[in-house]
């Protein structure tokens, strides 16, 4: 099932890689605050939107190498802290953080 289908149909493929890192934290964002609130309807809502814009973004044909490495690490990190174990250590600070530069780098290029 498609959340995005605008986005999906190529749109998303018109944002800057800012734009759809920054887009993508902000649903990040909402599922942190809904598992700390202990809501998982919100939760797995807002986890599916993440992930079907993080694999927008592996899809968009313009990023490739270690731009491409990192999306995919991204994704990577964003389930294992909310769906897996944390390997990675990560905290919703840590994600905030490195999701609110790319809406703050998003904002700036306007």
């Amino acid at each position: 099932m498609t959340m995005h289908a605008g986005l999906a149909s190529g749109r998303w493929w018109t944002l800057s890689l800012a734009e759809q890192l920054g887009n993508a934290g902000a649903d990040v964002g909402r599922a942190i605050r809904a598992r700390q609130e202990g809501d998982q309807g919100r939760f797995d809502a807002a986890l599916d939107r993440a992930l079907e814009l993080l694999d927008l973004t592996l899809s968009d044909p313009r990023w490739k190498g270690p731009r491409l490495r990192e999306i995919a690490r991204t994704r990577e990190v964003v389930c294992d802290f909310l769906v897996g174990d944390n390997e990675y250590r990560s905290t919703p600070e840590l994600l905030d953080a490195y999701f609110l530069a790319f809406a703050i780098a998003a904002r700036r290029d306007r």
